[in-house]
């Protein structure tokens, strides 16, 4: 895509009047235009003949061939489409969309309840849509060498947002089997769609997952999920026992700078603190800059850190400020990334 060029956006909702009042908001912005609107994947891909959008709001819930089902299609036809995902509130539609952001849909938005098209819900439509437009990827951007490693990590700390369930889905199914490090992930998410998330990533990574409470333990082979409610911290209550490290998760709900909850910085902060640098930090897909204060800690702390590289991500916005600060010690694809951590862990083994 050409920075300057309006955003090509089409509309895919089998309900009439939700084309309508996305099709306004659409028309009514000078940076957007609107391919056309389509009730079903059928119709879409008649005009998608014409010109490819650069943003699809794609409907899940459809008859005949549903908005999930249609979703490889569409990526195999338009790879440079970004799909924003319109889903509804139901426990079907929270499970039909996580699947659908794990397939490579770019993000998501909560189908709004009838008067709900309000100017909250249309600034923040109209700044996802401009968020996934990006800029054409700089081939020589991206670096997967590993500058060294720092002191060896006890702990995986990851912070993703828009386009990281996809990310996130990559980088676990690449860590090898006997990779056992603990892991922790705040995931931009709303919250009724974080438990689908948490059941996600546990057959992704193919270990336990849980959402983090108060007093939750931090162990081997577990993963735990910052809950939508609250930013996930650790702290340390005990010493390294045969059940767990010591160490266990807490929930804070301070407002933070960047306005995010779950924020991926209090994460960082506090696996800076607690583990003193033996940490291995990951930024994936997303935007704007949560993650990057806390990050910053985990260096001065000695820790590591690792950044999804531009051209592999829906939004290069998280990764971003620490790859181009040259702070991260590899930038590269999700699966470039476990393989990176896990040599990370490996290296202090090999070198005695």
């Amino acid at each position: 895509m050409t920075e300057g060029k309006a955003i090509r956006v089409l509309i895919v909702d089998d309900s009439a009047s939700i084309r309508t009042a996305f099709a306004a908001i659409v028309r009514n912005d000078p940076g957007l235009e609107l391919l056309g609107t389509a009730p079903d994947p059928f119709v879409a891909a008649e005009k998608m003949r014409g010109a490819l959008p650069d943003v699809m709001l794609l409907d899940l819930e459809m008859p005949g061939m549903g908005g999930l089902e249609a979703l490889p299609k569409i990526m195999e036809v338009a790879p440079e489409t970004k799909v924003l995902v319109i889903s509804s509130l139901t426990a079907d539609g929270a499970e039909a969309t996580v699947k659908a952001l794990s397939l490579g849909a770019a993000d998501t938005m909560l189908k709004p309840r009838p008067g709900g098209f309000n100017d909250d819900y249309k600034s923040t439509l109209l700044g996802k849509i401009r968020a996934l437009k990006g800029i054409a990827p700089d081939a020589n951007s991206a670096s997967p060498a590993i500058k060294g490693f720092g002191k060896p990590p006890q702990i995986v700390a990851i912070g993703a947002s828009t386009g990281g369930i996809h990310a996130l889905n990559l980088f676990l199914r690449q860590l090898p089997h006997d990779f056992d490090l603990p892991i922790l992930i705040t995931q931009h998410l709303p919250e009724s769609f974080v438990p689908v998330f948490a059941r996600q990533m546990e057959l992704a990574a193919g270990r336990e997952a849980v959402l983090a409470e108060d007093g939750t333990s931090i162990r081997r082979n577990r993963i735990v999920i910052a809950p939508g409610t609250a930013h996930m911290i650790v702290k340390r209550i005990g010493p390294a026992s045969a059940a767990g490290s010591g160490v266990v998760t807490g929930l804070a709900h301070d407002r933070t700078a960047n306005g995010c909850l779950p924020s991926v910085d209090p994460m960082f902060e506090s696996v800076a603190e607690v583990y003193g640098g033996h940490a291995a930090a990951v930024l994936l897909s997303g935007m704007g800059r949560d993650g990057t204060s806390g990050a910053e800690a985990i260096a001065r702390a000695g820790g590591s850190l690792y950044a999804q590289d531009e051209e592999s991500c829906a939004v290069w916005g998280m990764p971003r400020a620490i790859s181009e600060a040259g702070l991260a010690r590899a930038v590269t694809t999700p699966m470039g990334l476990a393989d990176a951590i896990a040599q990370s862990v490996r290296a202090p083994a090999e070198q005695n």
